[in-house]
């Protein structure tokens, strides 16, 4: 539907988006070794061992001891570390690289790293509540990621944001535009059940989770939907201003008597 690319939306409380970053690294390097540097045979052991599916995690189904990576319940995390291909990684990458400084700067470092795990989480659970007897694992951050285009949603959508519509139209548009359409179309498609390919019950899974955290776990003072707060102190002087002013006006009008 759409790309994004850029949007005009300083940082006001972190100097640099380190978390946004190093989850960046983290899954190119991850792609890398289990991608680009691995053959098909250990590509698939990967997608294997450490992608979630969800008949094995639920105990529909056994995974050889062989194949086994990390604890079955652990993979409802690493599978968000793991890409299919460059286009897959590159899609959720850009969509973290434009969206995730500014949800990591409302929420603090450290809380976004675990906003973040906690949508792909979700994103995976959501996918096993879907389909619980699939056999095929999920990779791909798009689960968390969907968690990070909600917040941002909730956090800045009157922000502009250059977008690349039909895959060649650069236009700026206000942010609640691309993402209403697409947050709509992830429901949509969900409930139409098309796309085998795509878990859309991933994305919907992080979306609803990240709504629900952004609420609770940005910092003190930093509004939704891009309201101004006006600081207590200024509020006092403003009112304080009011009430000097009105005062000088009842004087005047009581000596002009």
């Amino acid at each position: 539907m759409f790309i994004p690319l850029h949007d005009a939306n300083s940082l006001k409380h972190i100097r640099l988006q380190y978390v946004t970053i190093g989850l960046i690294v983290v899954n190119v390097l991850v792609w890398l070794f289990t991608g680009v540097l691995a053959s098909d045979t250990q590509a698939n052991a990967a997608a294997l061992g450490l992608g979630f599916i969800p008949a094995v995690v639920f105990d529909y189904a056994y995974l050889e001891p062989a194949l086994q990576v990390v604890p079955d319940d652990l993979t409802v995390v690493t599978y968000a570390f793991l890409h299919l291909d460059f286009w897959h990684l590159a899609g959720n990458m850009l969509f973290l690289w434009v969206f995730g400084d500014n949800v990591e700067d409302a929420l603090g470092h450290f809380r976004f790293l675990i906003f973040y795990l906690v949508c792909a989480i979700a994103g995976a659970l959501f996918h096993g509540f879907v389909a619980p007897t699939s056999e095929g694992p999920l990779i791909g951050a798009s689960g968390a990621v969907s968690g990070v285009v909600a917040a941002y949603f909730l956090l800045h959508p009157r922000v502009r944001v250059w977008v690349l519509v039909l895959m060649r139209i650069p236009l700026p548009l206000p942010a609640f535009i691309p993402l209403a359409l697409w947050i709509g179309q992830q429901f949509m498609m969900l409930a139409l059940g098309l796309e085998e390919n795509v878990s859309w019950g991933a994305h919907v899974g992080g979306i609803l989770a990240g709504a629900i955290m952004v609420v609770f776990m940005r910092r003190r003072g930093v509004p939704l939907f891009d309201r101004t707060i006006v600081p207590p102190r200024a509020a006092q002087f403003k009112n304080t201003s009011q009430t000097a002013g009105l005062s000088q006006i009842e004087g005047g009008y009581d000596g002009g008597r």
